[in-house]
């Protein structure tokens, strides 16, 4: 049983908001901050406590969770003038959430230390009905000893949860996770295209392949909304044409080249010229159409 620790949240967006319920349900105090109090108000109803600033956050709970958009927004929140490093709270524990950069994992670690905090990179993976369910995937980086302080909370909401190593491994395991998820949409998309053009009922296909050698997370959860128009966002196409630059920009320091990542990104790209960006990943079919 995790330990009832008091809990700050920031970032209450499709995901965010599902983890906080975990954590309310589990009977641990919550502490969240959004820039408008009227999209808290759920939370607040369930007994979650809202504050004005980050910095109300940071120094008023022993472990802070971060999920935001974008890494512009995690250097914001941490160290803003009213951010998360702006409290004085030695012994406080930070976890990043959001998929950020792995550079930017380590200056968070090194801020941490340096105030007698301690942090970890946790990127997860599952979406909107993995976060419902409380079944994500999450790769965290950083001191083990932290990781496992905190384990038994990440159990609240995370069914795989693996220490990767060092500030920064989460973060190359999530970019690990989205080239696949990248170049897998393709396949999923073409693969619908294919079975309309050839006049098959795409549901009975779906029967047929999603359990065989082509079985993937996309083809079960997302290609079922393909066929159903739905585009709500599990997660923003927005987000994961961030996730993608990451992944290129880090490959290209590597010296790797990743043609099929740069196919997807480039097809996503067309996507949020033409409006897309606040759809879901799924609504790449939409190349297809």
């Amino acid at each position: 049983m995790a330990e009832k620790l008091k809990t700050g949240f920031i970032g209450t967006g499709v995901m965010g908001k599902s983890l906080v319920k975990h954590l309310l349900k589990a009977g641990h105090e919550v502490v969240i901050y959004t820039r408008t109090k009227e999209k808290a108000d759920e939370l607040i109803s369930l007994g979650a406590t809202w504050v004005e600033r980050a910095s109300d956050v940071s120094s008023n709970v022993q472990l802070l969770f971060t999920m935001v958009g974008y890494p512009h927004d995690v250097e914001k929140i941490y160290f803003g003038e009213d951010g998360i490093f702006a409290a004085d709270n030695k012994g406080l524990v930070v976890i990043d959430l959001t998929t950020s950069t792995p550079t930017l994992a380590q200056k968070i670690e090194v801020a941490a230390k340096e105030r007698g905090m301690f942090a970890l990179d946790a990127p997860v993976s599952g979406g909107d009905i993995g976060a419902q369910l409380g079944k994500l995937s999450i790769m965290c980086g950083g001191a083990k000893e932290t990781f496992e302080k905190v384990l038994p909370i990440l159990n609240l909401f995370g069914e795989t949860i693996i220490y990767q190593g060092a500030a920064g491994a989460g973060q190359h395991t999530k970019m690990c996770n989205q080239i696949i998820i990248a170049t897998g949409m393709i396949g999923v998309c073409e693969a619908l295209a294919y079975g309309q053009k050839a006049g098959l009922d795409l549901e009975q296909v779906l029967r047929s392949i999603s359990t065989g050698a082509a079985g993937s997370w996309s083809l079960s959860n997302l290609a079922p909304r393909m066929i159903a128009g739905n585009f709500e966002p599990g997660f923003y196409i927005k987000h994961f044409v961030k996730d993608m630059k990451i992944a290129l920009e880090e490959s290209e320091k590597m010296n790797l080249k990743l043609p099929g990542l740069q196919l997807a990104k480039s097809m996503y790209d067309e996507l949020v010229a033409i409006g897309y960006e606040e759809n879901g990943t799924q609504a790449l079919i939409k190349s297809y159409k």
